[in-house]
């Protein structure tokens, strides 16, 4: 997961990391109206929502962990 964190506690609801993610990763929480990652796993590391935030509530982890797939049988 690259997306390690939005802090609930920050997120003023505003959308801006909604709308600079360009794979649909983070949504909006309708009930409290913060941002949520919702399809983390296709997080790329572009790094838009974290420096579009204008709180600094997301942290986006370098490292993007991946399952070990293994092509032999």
């Amino acid at each position: 997961m690259a997306i390690e964190r939005i802090d609930p506690k920050l997120c003023n609801g505003c959308g801006i990391c909604v709308n600079s993610c360009m794979l649909d990763v983070i949504r909006m929480d309708e009930e409290n109206n913060k941002a949520t990652t919702r399809y983390p796993e296709d997080c790329m590391l572009c790094y838009f929502c974290e420096q579009d935030c204008p709180e600094d509530a997301i942290h986006v982890s370098e490292v993007k962990h991946s399952p070990l797939i293994v092509s032999w049988g």
